[in-house]
């Protein structure tokens, strides 16, 4: 028993390790069909910005979505997946489809200065490979490899320390 338990704990620790966002550059431009924004509940402040209420109207609709490595549709999302495709349904924009590509695009935002509808870049193992959208409080909305798409806090246990930096895509 005790060996199977170390071998789990090694695995788990293994998945969160790999897991992530990791897109790279190998992936296919996205060619999932346009799809058509649906009515949603309104966004719980008051005071969030237009941008902000679209794009939490996208998360309300996608919340839950499982995540798949290369996935940008509601079938699965991956990080950034889920951030282009919340770009191009809240806010008719369109976005590099990779972090490493977003990463390279976009306005540098200092730290002080990011607003809800950022991007916001985690490091993990090593190197910038997740990623979210920043929506105001210290939350950001993203598709997560535990859980799928999802609202987490920047300052959270897992997060914390790992926000490298941010992108404004105007």
């Amino acid at each position: 028993m005790r060996y199977s338990l170390r071998n789990l704990l090694f695995l788990a620790f293994l998945a969160l390790a790999l897991g992530g966002c990791a897109s790279s550059g190998n992936l296919q431009p996205d060619s999932s069909p346009e799809l058509q924004p649906l009515p949603t509940e309104a966004p719980r402040s008051a005071s969030a910005s237009e941008k902000a209420q679209k794009l939490w109207q996208v998360f309300e609709r996608y919340r839950g979505t499982p995540y798949e490595y290369g996935g940008t549709s509601p079938n699965g999302f991956d990080c950034s997946g889920f951030i282009l495709t919340a770009y191009r349904e809240g806010l008719g924009k369109r976005l590099p489809r990779t972090t490493t590509q977003m990463l390279a695009s976009g306005d540098v935002v200092h730290p002080g200065e990011i607003k809800p509808g950022d991007v916001v870049f985690f490091q993990i193992g090593g190197k910038e490979q997740h990623a979210g959208i920043y929506m105001g409080g210290d939350r950001f909305i993203h598709a997560s490899s535990s859980t799928g798409v999802t609202l987490s806090s920047i300052s959270g246990y897992y997060w914390k320390g790992r926000l490298t930096q941010a992108r404004r895509f105007d």
